[in-house]
């Protein structure tokens, strides 16, 4: 199976499945001397876990990493960094009843039909379970950025019809801590409650909801991206589209763009500080990025999520012999996952910016 790998100079490559006894990740291309705080590491698999709240999958999992090879003394040593995170509370059984049966919207079908062999259980390879390997490595990308004083910013800013107004302050520390005062990781406490209502009732009926993930990404210097295919937001793009349910993605205006004239959405140049190599804009449509290359505003983006697709309800749907039959979710699943999505959304995003920011060091030293 190929596609287990991301990234070219800051490289991951993920394995494990939901239902094995573990999902870990190999990290090549990380720079030596990087601290390595594993309390940090745990802290982002935290945020990520199931069973946290009455809103997420009640499934109990402490995700404790564990550092096998890369690390001496507290730093990386430039040598593959290898972490492993142990499976602790499946239950197979619960899948039981659909091993011959493709779940709507699912990737049950696709995956059969692809390799004639699948995991049913917890969807194997095919799980979010994955996904805790990308917010390990995301942590280590993140101390990484950290020297050079990068920063992301992730929180739910939409479920279903609720919107979350635009952030009052771009201050990352304070909207830290709103975002995680509260259960479904939205920064604006009013518009959470209201969230956080609604998802309860529909995790009572049975059902499903989707939601959006607002990011930012404070302080990248000029220069990141390529002009043509590897340019930077199309990377983030392809990141973001990796990361399971997501359905859609847009930086900077987005598609709000597409609505209004060259005079409204050109963001002209101004120079504040009398440097014409640090120069900003009156406005930011361009997301922070132009020509596929980062400009050094912040870089803006969001990310939309789909409904979970196992619903705790009847639906119609085929077996393996092609047949007519009924099925029904059991088990435990989200009935929202933008909750502990916006972790995963700022570890892929770190991935794509310390990538670009190792290739882009190339440049430099030419």
């Amino acid at each position: 199976m190929a596609g287990n790998s991301f990234g070219d100079a800051f490289r991951i490559t993920t394995f494990g499945e939901s239902h094995g006894e573990a999902v870990g990740v190999i990290i090549d291309g990380c720079p030596p001397n990087i601290a390595v705080d594993e309390l940090f590491i745990q802290s982002e698999l935290d945020k990520r876990r199931p069973g946290q709240s009455k809103i997420t999958t009640q499934r109990k999992e402490s995700d404790t990493v564990k550092i096998l090879s890369g690390v001496f003394e507290g730093r990386t040593t430039g040598t593959p960094l290898t972490l492993v995170i142990p499976n602790e509370d499946q239950r197979s059984k619960d899948y039981s009843h659909i091993q011959d049966k493709y779940r709507p919207s699912h990737a049950d079908y696709t995956y059969q039909m692809k390799y004639g062999i699948r995991d049913y259980r917890g969807g194997g390879r095919s799980s979010a379970r994955e996904t805790a390997a990308r917010v390990a490595a995301g942590a280590i990308a993140k101390s990484y950025l950290a020297q050079y004083g990068i920063r992301i910013f992730a929180h739910v800013s939409g479920v279903g019809k609720i919107e979350a107004p635009n952030l009052d302050t771009q201050d990352i520390d304070v909207l830290t801590t709103l975002r995680e005062s509260n259960i479904v990781r939205c920064a604006d406490p009013a518009t959470a409650n209201e969230m956080i209502t609604f998802i309860d009732a529909i995790r009572k009926a049975g059902d499903t909801v989707g939601g959006r993930i607002s990011t930012i990404i404070q302080h990248v210097p000029v220069g990141l991206g390529e002009p043509v295919f590897d340019k930077l937001h199309a990377d983030l793009a392809k990141a973001m589209m990796s990361i399971n349910a997501v359905h859609g993605f847009e930086y900077g205006s987005g598609f709000a763009g597409s609505e209004m004239q060259g005079s409204e959405h050109n963001d002209q140049f101004t120079n504040p500080d009398n440097d014409p190599r640090k120069l900003k804009t009156h406005t930011n449509f361009s997301g922070g990025i132009q020509g596929g290359i980062s400009n050094g505003m912040e870089i803006t983006f969001r990310t939309a999520f789909k409904p979970v697709a196992t619903l705790m309800r009847p639906q119609q749907t085929i077996n393996q012999a092609g047949q007519e039959t009924e099925i029904t979710g059991r088990g435990r699943h989200d009935p929202c996952v933008v909750p502990r999505a916006v972790i995963i959304v700022e570890a892929m995003a770190a991935l794509v910016i310390a990538d670009h920011l190792l290739k882009h060091q190339t440049y430099a030293t030419k």
